[in-house]
């Protein structure tokens, strides 16, 4: 039985995980952006096929930070009624947050390629809330709970920089006012999680601007 579990990383180990986490979609999204953003729209197939490799990218992220004696139980979400209420609080903040800064640029952008995409979506109700469930869960216990966190002691503004810097950049799919909506996004539940050391708050607010579009 190991007696110290960490809940800092290096920079070292903090870019694995990432890669682990994120590197796909960061590439898929890099992808898209040089093909014109034609990523097509969403179905319950391309849905479906999101839950099995987190699933599968997130047992092997948790695989290697245990064997790393990483205290992988701090980067577990637990629900609670208030964690609901702050969730639903702080989805009303990134709304007004992404009209903030997205405003000056919306005349002159004109229909964002995730407009499209969820625009012409063909999907079912289940699928969107299995999904949300998963990929809300997946991105903010690795880029608040494992990144933000661990990263705190090289300095908040570092530790905050870098989880935006990965959250952004495999959104890069959704278009340039996606990408800014994502920014904001991910600076109100950073910046939430700071504050309240929620996850759950955090998780539960991603869930929602996950499900709300689609409906």
């Amino acid at each position: 039985m190991r007696s110290t579990l960490r809940t800092t990383t290096s920079p070292l180990e903090a870019f694995s995980i990432a890669m682990i986490c994120f590197g796909l979609a960061i590439y898929s999204s890099i992808q898209a952006v040089s093909a014109g953003f034609n990523s097509g729209a969403f179905t319950d197939a391309n849905l479906y096929s999101i839950i099995v490799m987190e699933l599968i990218l997130g047992a092997i992220a948790f695989l290697v930070l245990y064997i790393r004696g990483f205290a992988i139980s701090t980067l577990y979400p637990a629900p609670s009624l208030v964690g609901v209420a702050v969730g639903i609080a702080t989805y009303v903040a990134t709304l007004v947050a992404v009209w903030v800064l997205t405003a000056p640029f919306v005349s002159s952008q004109g229909a964002q390629p995730i407009d499209s995409m969820v625009s012409h979506a063909s999907v079912s109700l289940s699928t969107v809330v299995l999904v949300a469930l998963i990929n809300g869960a997946y991105e903010e216990i690795f880029l608040l709970g494992f990144l933000l966190c661990g990263l705190r002691g090289y300095g908040l503004s570092i530790a905050m920089g870098v989880s935006l810097l990965v959250r952004v950049l495999y959104h890069l799919y959704q278009g340039p006012l996606g990408a800014i909506s994502i920014l904001a996004f991910g600076l109100v539940l950073s910046l939430n999680y700071v504050r309240t050391g929620s996850l759950f708050s955090a998780v539960f607010a991603h869930i929602l601007a996950d499900i709300i579009p689609f409906l």
